[in-house]
């Protein structure tokens, strides 16, 4: 279990919550994500977090932005058209609920110097995804039947665990699920992952508020909501900054930028 998390510093100032957090948004923004990845890191390595500390306050701001991000886009993706496609969020849903549970029970008994590893290492495998599955394009399912609602469970479950060990949303997981798996268009698999993120994130969430790490929120309420307003804020900067740097370079550098991160989180002490 992580210790607690030392003292406020001036560090930790509005205007620098505040700027972390439109900064980590920005970066999410420009590849359609919440930027929570990033902002892990920053909680740790910059604000000092304890591990578990760090991840409960991802997951509470992660909270705040998927679902300012839900209402957002439904100029572009209607809500009925996630209605039409309700089976394929119960799907990933029925791996997923489970898979958030499962994970956040796993990171509260975890020794901290543990969990930073388990940090790390996720924090890597999701750069690559980012390079290689950010650019996947809608066409045939690659499963039907049986075998598709097997493989969405599965792959529900694998994604609601790395949901709630690192507080994220899981978008950089779910959107390619959604549109190899399933065969969903980018723009409507974009908004499909973020009616199984919110779900998935509350479980992940509820179980996290039964150890004593959670009163982490309770101390820290100024700086979560000042840091949370700025990731909406750059999420919203980063939405209109898309598609003015290419992908070509922008993955790559993001990549680069979680391999860092991982490597730094992996050595913290």
């Amino acid at each position: 279990m992580s210790e607690p998390a030392a003292a406020m510093t001036t560090s930790q100032s509005a205007p620098a919550s505040f700027g972390g957090g439109a900064l980590i948004g920005t970066l999410g923004g420009l590849i359609g994500l919440g930027g929570a990845e990033f902002r892990l890191p920053l909680l740790i390595g910059f604000f000092n977090f304890a591990a578990l500390e760090a991840v409960i306050l991802n997951k509470a701001m992660s909270l705040v932005v998927v679902a300012s991000a839900l209402p957002f886009r439904a100029a572009t993706v209607p809500f009925s058209a996630i209605a039409d496609h309700w089976t394929i969020v119960v799907n990933l849903l029925a791996g997923s609920l489970l898979g958030a549970w499962f994970g956040a029970g796993w990171a509260v008994r975890l020794r901290s110097e543990t969990l930073y590893k388990v940090i790390s290492i996720m924090l890597a495998l999701i750069a690559v995804v980012l390079i290689l599955g950010h650019d996947a394009t809608a066409g045939q399912p690659v499963l039907i039947g049986t075998a598709q609602i097997v493989a969405g469970i599965a792959a529900g479950f694998i994604i609601g665990i790395v949901a709630s060990l690192l507080g994220v949303a899981g978008g950089e997981l779910l959107i390619p699920t959604l549109v190899l798996l399933f065969g969903a268009d980018i723009k409507l698999a974009g908004s499909l992952s973020l009616a199984v993120s919110l779900p998935t994130m509350l479980v992940g969430f509820t179980r996290y508020s039964r150890d004593q790490s959670f009163s982490v929120l309770g101390r820290n309420k100024v700086f979560l909501l000042t840091m949370a307003v700025g990731s909406i804020v750059g999420a919203f900067i980063g939405g209109l900054l898309l598609g003015i740097v290419p992908n070509g370079l922008l993955l790559p550098l993001l990549a680069v930028i979680l391999i860092v991160s991982a490597w730094k989180v992996w050595h913290h002490k």
